[in-house]
Protein backbone atom coordinates (compact mmCIF):
# COMPACT_ATOMS: atom_id res chain seq x y z
CA UNK A 1 0.00 0.00 0.00
CA UNK A 2 1.33 3.43 -0.98
CA UNK A 3 1.82 5.82 1.94
CA UNK A 4 1.39 9.53 1.20
CA UNK A 5 2.38 12.66 3.10
CA UNK A 6 1.22 16.29 2.74
CA UNK A 7 -2.37 15.19 2.14
CA UNK A 8 -1.50 12.89 -0.74
CA UNK A 9 -1.92 13.84 -4.42
CA UNK A 10 -4.73 16.32 -3.65
CA UNK A 11 -2.66 18.07 -0.98
CA UNK A 12 0.41 18.11 -3.22
CA UNK A 13 -1.61 19.68 -6.04
CA UNK A 14 -3.08 22.30 -3.70
CA UNK A 15 0.38 23.24 -2.41
CA UNK A 16 1.97 23.23 -5.88
CA UNK A 17 -0.55 25.68 -7.33
CA UNK A 18 -1.68 27.42 -4.14
CA UNK A 19 1.60 28.61 -2.60
CA UNK A 20 2.51 30.94 -5.50
CA UNK A 21 -0.96 32.51 -5.20
CA UNK A 22 -0.44 32.94 -1.44
CA UNK A 23 2.86 34.75 -1.96
CA UNK A 24 1.30 37.10 -4.51
CA UNK A 25 -1.52 37.78 -2.03
CA UNK A 26 1.02 38.61 0.69
CA UNK A 27 2.93 40.89 -1.67
CA UNK A 28 -0.10 42.97 -2.62
CA UNK A 29 -2.13 42.81 0.61
CA UNK A 30 0.82 44.20 2.59
CA UNK A 31 2.36 46.96 0.49
CA UNK A 32 3.99 50.39 0.78
CA UNK A 33 1.42 52.14 -1.41
CA UNK A 34 -1.76 51.89 0.69
CA UNK A 35 -0.70 50.10 3.85
CA UNK A 36 -0.24 46.79 5.61
CA UNK A 37 -2.88 45.46 5.42
CA UNK A 38 -4.58 47.20 2.50
CA UNK A 39 -7.29 49.53 3.87
CA UNK A 40 -10.00 47.82 1.83
CA UNK A 41 -9.36 44.56 3.71
CA UNK A 42 -10.32 46.27 6.98
CA UNK A 43 -13.85 46.90 5.65
CA UNK A 44 -14.86 43.54 4.12
CA UNK A 45 -18.51 44.51 3.77
CA UNK A 46 -17.63 47.29 1.35
CA UNK A 47 -14.98 45.26 -0.45
CA UNK A 48 -14.98 45.48 -4.23
CA UNK A 49 -12.57 44.42 -6.94
CA UNK A 50 -12.02 48.06 -7.87
CA UNK A 51 -11.00 48.95 -4.30
CA UNK A 52 -8.68 45.97 -4.11
CA UNK A 53 -6.96 46.93 -7.34
CA UNK A 54 -6.57 50.53 -6.19
CA UNK A 55 -5.15 49.58 -2.78
CA UNK A 56 -2.79 47.05 -4.35
CA UNK A 57 -1.60 49.58 -6.93
CA UNK A 58 -2.86 47.33 -9.73
CA UNK A 59 -4.76 49.95 -11.70
CA UNK A 60 -3.73 50.03 -15.37
CA UNK A 61 -1.50 47.02 -14.83
CA UNK A 62 -1.64 44.02 -17.14
CA UNK A 63 -0.05 40.61 -17.42
CA UNK A 64 3.12 42.12 -18.88
CA UNK A 65 3.80 43.75 -15.51
CA UNK A 66 3.90 40.34 -13.86
CA UNK A 67 5.90 38.50 -16.49
CA UNK A 68 9.05 39.97 -17.98
CA UNK A 69 11.34 37.92 -20.17
CA UNK A 70 14.11 40.41 -19.46
CA UNK A 71 13.76 39.87 -15.71
CA UNK A 72 13.58 36.11 -16.19
CA UNK A 73 16.75 36.07 -18.29
CA UNK A 74 18.55 38.28 -15.76
CA UNK A 75 17.49 35.90 -12.98
CA UNK A 76 18.76 32.88 -14.91
CA UNK A 77 22.01 34.74 -15.62
CA UNK A 78 22.32 35.40 -11.90
CA UNK A 79 22.02 31.67 -11.21
CA UNK A 80 24.63 30.84 -13.85
CA UNK A 81 26.97 33.52 -12.52
CA UNK A 82 26.52 32.29 -8.96
CA UNK A 83 27.22 28.71 -9.98
CA UNK A 84 30.34 29.85 -11.87
CA UNK A 85 31.65 31.59 -8.75
CA UNK A 86 30.93 28.46 -6.74
CA UNK A 87 33.14 26.52 -9.13
CA UNK A 88 35.98 29.08 -9.39
CA UNK A 89 36.31 30.54 -5.89
CA UNK A 90 38.08 28.69 -3.06
CA UNK A 91 35.65 26.49 -1.14
CA UNK A 92 35.36 24.36 1.95
CA UNK A 93 34.76 20.75 0.93
CA UNK A 94 32.77 18.56 3.31
CA UNK A 95 31.05 15.17 3.24
CA UNK A 96 27.35 14.68 3.79
CA UNK A 97 25.38 11.74 5.21
CA UNK A 98 26.18 8.34 3.71
CA UNK A 99 23.80 7.23 0.98
CA UNK A 100 21.54 4.27 1.76
CA UNK A 101 22.81 2.08 -1.09
CA UNK A 102 26.47 3.19 -1.19
CA UNK A 103 29.40 2.87 1.20
CA UNK A 104 30.50 6.51 1.05
CA UNK A 105 28.85 9.95 1.30
CA UNK A 106 28.61 12.59 -1.39
CA UNK A 107 31.07 15.48 -1.34
CA UNK A 108 29.95 19.13 -1.26
CA UNK A 109 31.59 22.51 -1.88
CA UNK A 110 30.52 25.58 0.11
CA UNK A 111 31.50 29.14 -0.82
CA UNK A 112 28.20 30.86 -1.68
CA UNK A 113 28.82 33.75 0.69
CA UNK A 114 32.20 34.52 -0.88
CA UNK A 115 30.92 35.59 -3.90
CA UNK A 116 15.81 38.58 -7.96
CA UNK A 117 11.76 39.04 -8.76
CA UNK A 118 8.87 36.79 -7.76
CA UNK A 119 7.35 35.67 -11.08
CA UNK A 120 10.69 34.71 -12.64
CA UNK A 121 11.55 32.49 -9.69
CA UNK A 122 8.10 30.89 -9.66
CA UNK A 123 8.45 29.98 -13.34
CA UNK A 124 11.97 28.67 -12.83
CA UNK A 125 10.86 26.52 -9.88
CA UNK A 126 8.10 24.95 -12.01
CA UNK A 127 10.50 24.33 -14.90
CA UNK A 128 13.14 22.88 -12.59
CA UNK A 129 10.59 20.56 -10.96
CA UNK A 130 9.53 19.16 -14.33
CA UNK A 131 13.16 18.65 -15.39
CA UNK A 132 14.00 16.87 -12.13
CA UNK A 133 10.97 14.60 -12.45
CA UNK A 134 11.79 13.59 -16.02
CA UNK A 135 15.53 13.27 -15.33
CA UNK A 136 14.88 11.01 -12.32
CA UNK A 137 13.85 8.20 -14.68
CA UNK A 138 17.47 7.96 -15.86
CA UNK A 139 18.63 6.76 -12.42
CA UNK A 140 20.11 3.28 -12.46
CA UNK A 141 18.13 1.49 -9.74
CA UNK A 142 20.61 -1.39 -9.50
CA UNK A 143 22.40 -0.28 -6.34
CA UNK A 144 25.15 0.51 -5.78
CA UNK A 145 25.58 2.21 -9.15
CA UNK A 146 28.61 4.01 -10.58
CA UNK A 147 26.87 7.41 -10.63
CA UNK A 148 26.06 7.46 -6.88
CA UNK A 149 22.47 8.37 -7.72
CA UNK A 150 19.49 7.20 -5.66
CA UNK A 151 15.74 7.60 -5.67
CA UNK A 152 14.05 9.05 -2.58
CA UNK A 153 12.11 6.54 -0.51
CA UNK A 154 8.91 8.60 -0.55
CA UNK A 155 9.01 9.77 -4.15
CA UNK A 156 8.14 6.59 -6.03
CA UNK A 157 4.39 6.35 -5.49
CA UNK A 158 3.57 6.28 -9.19
CA UNK A 159 1.29 9.32 -8.89
CA UNK A 160 2.64 11.99 -11.26
CA UNK A 161 1.55 15.12 -9.36
CA UNK A 162 2.61 13.75 -5.97
CA UNK A 163 6.00 12.47 -7.15
CA UNK A 164 6.65 15.73 -9.03
CA UNK A 165 5.88 17.63 -5.81
CA UNK A 166 7.79 15.46 -3.33
CA UNK A 167 10.70 14.63 -5.67
CA UNK A 168 11.74 11.25 -7.07
CA UNK A 169 15.54 11.59 -6.97
CA UNK A 170 17.30 12.09 -3.63
CA UNK A 171 20.38 14.12 -4.61
CA UNK A 172 20.15 14.98 -8.32
CA UNK A 173 23.40 16.15 -9.88
CA UNK A 174 24.09 17.33 -13.41
CA UNK A 175 27.31 18.13 -15.25
CA UNK A 176 27.37 21.43 -17.16
CA UNK A 177 29.94 22.61 -19.72
CA UNK A 178 32.74 24.71 -18.16
CA UNK A 179 31.01 24.65 -14.77
CA UNK A 180 31.26 20.95 -13.97
CA UNK A 181 29.12 18.92 -11.59
CA UNK A 182 26.23 20.66 -9.85
CA UNK A 183 24.42 19.22 -6.83
CA UNK A 184 21.06 20.80 -7.61
CA UNK A 185 19.46 20.35 -4.21
CA UNK A 186 22.28 21.76 -2.10
CA UNK A 187 22.97 24.60 -4.50
CA UNK A 188 19.30 25.63 -4.51
CA UNK A 189 19.22 25.49 -0.70
CA UNK A 190 22.24 27.77 -0.32
CA UNK A 191 22.56 30.09 -3.32
CA UNK A 192 19.19 31.07 -4.83
CA UNK A 193 17.45 30.65 -1.48
CA UNK A 194 19.56 31.95 1.37
CA UNK A 195 21.84 34.32 -0.52
CA UNK A 196 18.94 36.01 -2.33
CA UNK A 197 17.23 36.61 1.02
CA UNK A 198 20.17 38.82 2.05
CA UNK A 199 20.14 41.14 -1.02
CA UNK A 200 16.38 41.54 -0.64
CA UNK A 201 16.78 42.62 2.98
CA UNK A 202 19.58 44.99 1.98
CA UNK A 203 17.37 46.51 -0.71
CA UNK A 204 14.68 47.20 1.90
CA UNK A 205 17.29 48.85 4.11
CA UNK A 206 18.21 51.08 1.19
CA UNK A 207 14.51 51.84 0.64
CA UNK A 208 14.04 52.94 4.24
CA UNK A 209 17.15 55.12 4.10
CA UNK A 210 15.96 56.70 0.82
CA UNK A 211 12.45 57.38 2.10
CA UNK A 212 13.23 58.49 5.65
CA UNK A 213 16.91 59.41 5.67
CA UNK A 214 17.76 57.03 8.51
CA UNK A 215 17.83 53.36 9.48
CA UNK A 216 15.67 52.16 12.35
CA UNK A 217 17.18 49.79 14.91
CA UNK A 218 14.46 47.26 14.11
CA UNK A 219 15.35 46.84 10.42
CA UNK A 220 19.05 46.63 11.25
CA UNK A 221 18.33 43.88 13.76
CA UNK A 222 16.21 41.80 11.41
CA UNK A 223 18.73 42.19 8.64
CA UNK A 224 24.55 35.13 9.28
CA UNK A 225 24.60 31.36 8.49
CA UNK A 226 26.73 28.19 8.57
CA UNK A 227 26.28 26.57 5.17
CA UNK A 228 27.53 23.06 5.95
CA UNK A 229 25.00 22.62 8.76
CA UNK A 230 22.28 22.00 6.16
CA UNK A 231 23.82 18.63 5.28
CA UNK A 232 22.20 16.97 8.30
CA UNK A 233 18.73 18.40 7.60
CA UNK A 234 15.88 16.14 6.46
CA UNK A 235 15.74 18.20 3.26
CA UNK A 236 19.16 16.86 2.22
CA UNK A 237 19.26 13.41 3.79
CA UNK A 238 15.71 12.13 3.18
CA UNK A 239 13.49 14.25 0.92
CA UNK A 240 13.62 14.00 -2.84
CA UNK A 241 14.25 17.08 -4.96
CA UNK A 242 10.94 18.14 -6.44
CA UNK A 243 8.63 21.15 -6.43
CA UNK A 244 8.48 21.20 -2.63
CA UNK A 245 12.18 22.04 -2.29
CA UNK A 246 12.59 23.86 -5.62
CA UNK A 247 9.80 26.34 -4.83
CA UNK A 248 10.83 26.51 -1.19
CA UNK A 249 14.42 27.43 -2.04
CA UNK A 250 13.88 29.71 -5.04
CA UNK A 251 10.69 31.50 -3.98
CA UNK A 252 9.37 30.76 -0.49
CA UNK A 253 12.53 31.46 1.51
CA UNK A 254 13.71 34.71 -0.10
CA UNK A 255 10.31 36.31 -0.72
CA UNK A 256 8.42 35.23 2.41
CA UNK A 257 11.29 35.49 4.87
CA UNK A 258 12.01 39.07 3.79
CA UNK A 259 8.45 40.22 4.61
CA UNK A 260 9.53 41.79 7.91
CA UNK A 261 12.23 43.91 6.28
CA UNK A 262 9.80 44.89 3.52
CA UNK A 263 7.30 46.04 6.15
CA UNK A 264 9.89 47.98 8.17
CA UNK A 265 11.20 49.71 5.04
CA UNK A 266 7.80 51.37 4.64
CA UNK A 267 6.87 51.70 8.31
CA UNK A 268 9.94 52.12 10.58
CA UNK A 269 9.67 50.84 14.13
CA UNK A 270 12.02 52.21 16.80
CA UNK A 271 12.57 49.62 19.51
CA UNK A 272 15.09 51.34 21.73
CA UNK A 273 17.87 49.68 23.67
CA UNK A 274 15.77 47.79 26.30
CA UNK A 275 13.55 46.07 23.70
CA UNK A 276 16.49 45.37 21.42
CA UNK A 277 18.20 43.60 24.33
CA UNK A 278 15.06 41.54 25.00
CA UNK A 279 14.75 40.49 21.36
CA UNK A 280 18.47 39.71 21.24
CA UNK A 281 18.13 37.61 24.40
CA UNK A 282 15.34 35.57 22.79
CA UNK A 283 17.55 35.00 19.75
CA UNK A 284 20.53 33.92 21.86
CA UNK A 285 18.32 31.58 23.92
CA UNK A 286 17.01 29.90 20.78
CA UNK A 287 20.49 29.47 19.32
CA UNK A 288 21.80 28.13 22.64
CA UNK A 289 19.09 25.46 22.93
CA UNK A 290 19.44 24.49 19.26
CA UNK A 291 23.24 24.30 19.28
CA UNK A 292 23.62 22.74 22.74
CA UNK A 293 21.12 19.99 21.97
CA UNK A 294 22.60 19.17 18.57
CA UNK A 295 26.16 19.25 19.89
CA UNK A 296 25.22 16.91 22.73
CA UNK A 297 23.69 14.40 20.32
CA UNK A 298 26.69 14.66 17.97
CA UNK A 299 29.11 14.09 20.85
CA UNK A 300 27.05 11.12 22.09
CA UNK A 301 27.17 9.51 18.65
CA UNK A 302 30.80 10.19 17.79
CA UNK A 303 32.50 10.10 21.22
CA UNK A 304 30.24 8.05 23.54
CA UNK A 305 32.97 7.82 26.21
CA UNK A 306 33.43 11.59 26.44
CA UNK A 307 33.01 12.79 30.07
CA UNK A 308 30.18 15.11 29.06
CA UNK A 309 27.94 12.27 27.76
CA UNK A 310 29.25 8.92 28.97
CA UNK A 311 26.99 8.87 32.07
CA UNK A 312 23.82 9.93 30.25
CA UNK A 313 21.01 7.39 30.18
CA UNK A 314 20.11 5.79 26.88
CA UNK A 315 18.21 2.89 25.33
CA UNK A 316 20.13 0.28 23.34
CA UNK A 317 18.07 -0.83 20.35
CA UNK A 318 18.02 -4.21 18.64
CA UNK A 319 19.89 -2.56 15.77
CA UNK A 320 22.81 -1.98 18.12
CA UNK A 321 22.41 1.80 18.19
CA UNK A 322 21.56 3.86 21.27
CA UNK A 323 18.78 6.42 21.74
CA UNK A 324 19.66 9.22 24.15
CA UNK A 325 17.10 9.68 26.95
CA UNK A 326 18.86 12.19 29.22
CA UNK A 327 20.33 15.66 29.09
CA UNK A 328 18.66 17.86 26.50
CA UNK A 329 17.17 14.79 24.85
CA UNK A 330 15.47 13.71 28.04
CA UNK A 331 13.34 16.87 27.91
CA UNK A 332 11.76 16.12 24.53
CA UNK A 333 12.36 14.01 21.45
CA UNK A 334 13.12 17.09 19.36
CA UNK A 335 14.22 19.75 21.80
CA UNK A 336 16.40 21.16 19.01
CA UNK A 337 13.22 22.01 17.07
CA UNK A 338 12.03 24.08 20.02
CA UNK A 339 15.29 26.03 19.99
CA UNK A 340 14.97 26.47 16.24
CA UNK A 341 11.46 27.89 16.67
CA UNK A 342 12.51 30.24 19.48
CA UNK A 343 15.25 31.75 17.34
CA UNK A 344 12.68 32.41 14.60
CA UNK A 345 10.74 34.85 16.78
CA UNK A 346 13.33 37.69 16.66
CA UNK A 347 12.80 37.96 12.90
CA UNK A 348 9.20 39.06 13.57
CA UNK A 349 9.36 40.68 17.02
CA UNK A 350 11.06 43.90 15.75
CA UNK A 351 7.92 44.70 13.75
CA UNK A 352 6.03 45.06 17.04
CA UNK A 353 2.24 45.26 16.90
CA UNK A 354 2.40 45.60 13.15
CA UNK A 355 -0.18 47.35 11.03
CA UNK A 356 -0.53 50.70 9.30
CA UNK A 357 -2.42 52.36 6.48
CA UNK A 358 -1.48 55.42 4.47
CA UNK A 359 -4.84 56.99 5.41
CA UNK A 360 -4.52 58.20 9.02
CA UNK A 361 -8.26 57.82 9.68
CA UNK A 362 -8.09 54.05 9.31
CA UNK A 363 -6.32 52.48 12.30
CA UNK A 364 -4.80 49.12 11.48
CA UNK A 365 -2.65 48.29 14.52
CA UNK A 366 -2.33 44.55 14.91
CA UNK A 367 -3.69 43.54 11.50
CA UNK A 368 -0.28 43.73 9.91
CA UNK A 369 0.89 40.95 12.24
CA UNK A 370 -0.91 38.52 9.93
CA UNK A 371 1.91 39.18 7.48
CA UNK A 372 4.94 39.97 9.66
CA UNK A 373 4.35 37.09 12.12
CA UNK A 374 3.25 34.55 9.51
CA UNK A 375 6.84 33.30 9.30
CA UNK A 376 6.80 32.28 12.99
CA UNK A 377 3.43 30.52 12.61
CA UNK A 378 4.47 28.77 9.40
CA UNK A 379 7.80 27.69 10.85
CA UNK A 380 6.10 26.24 13.92
CA UNK A 381 3.71 24.22 11.75
CA UNK A 382 6.65 23.10 9.58
CA UNK A 383 8.58 21.83 12.61
CA UNK A 384 5.55 20.00 14.01
CA UNK A 385 4.96 18.34 10.63
CA UNK A 386 8.66 17.49 10.31
CA UNK A 387 8.64 15.92 13.78
CA UNK A 388 5.64 13.79 12.82
CA UNK A 389 7.40 12.61 9.65
CA UNK A 390 10.54 11.81 11.62
CA UNK A 391 8.48 9.92 14.21
CA UNK A 392 6.92 7.76 11.49
CA UNK A 393 10.34 6.96 9.97
CA UNK A 394 11.84 6.09 13.36
CA UNK A 395 8.87 3.86 14.18
CA UNK A 396 9.63 1.83 11.05
CA UNK A 397 13.36 1.86 11.74
CA UNK A 398 13.35 0.89 15.43
CA UNK A 399 10.04 -0.93 15.88
CA UNK A 400 9.27 -1.82 19.52
CA UNK A 401 12.39 0.02 20.70
CA UNK A 402 10.89 3.27 19.45
CA UNK A 403 7.73 2.64 21.50
CA UNK A 404 9.90 2.11 24.57
CA UNK A 405 11.80 5.30 23.79
CA UNK A 406 8.56 7.29 23.46
CA UNK A 407 7.35 6.03 26.83
CA UNK A 408 10.63 7.24 28.35
CA UNK A 409 10.77 10.62 26.58
CA UNK A 410 7.11 11.63 26.48
CA UNK A 411 7.20 15.06 24.90
CA UNK A 412 7.63 15.61 21.18
CA UNK A 413 9.07 19.17 20.99
CA UNK A 414 8.05 21.47 23.86
CA UNK A 415 8.51 19.86 27.32
CA UNK A 416 5.33 19.55 29.42
CA UNK A 417 3.26 21.05 26.61
CA UNK A 418 3.65 19.14 23.33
Amino acid sequence: MVEYEFGGPLGAAAITFGLPVLLYAFTFACNDVSGCPMPSLLQPRDLTWAKLKADANLLNIGLSNFLSWKVTLVTVAYYVFGRSLWKILPAKEVHGTKLMHHDRPLQYRFNAFSAIPLTANVLISYALSVFLYVNSFTVDTKYPNRDFRELAAGGMTGNLIYDLYIGRELNPRVTLPLIGEVDIKTWCEVCPGLTVWIPLDLSFIAQQDRNYGYLSDSIVFTTAYNESSILTMMDITTDGMGFMLAFGDLVWVPFLYSTQARYLAAFPVHLGEPRILVVAAVFVLGIYIFKAANNQKHLFRTQPNHPAVRDLWSITTRRGTRLLTAGWWGLSRHINYFGDWVQAWPFSLPTGVAGYTISPDRPAAGWGMIFTYFYVLYFGVLLVHRERRDDAMCAKKYGEDWKTYKRTVRWRILPWTY
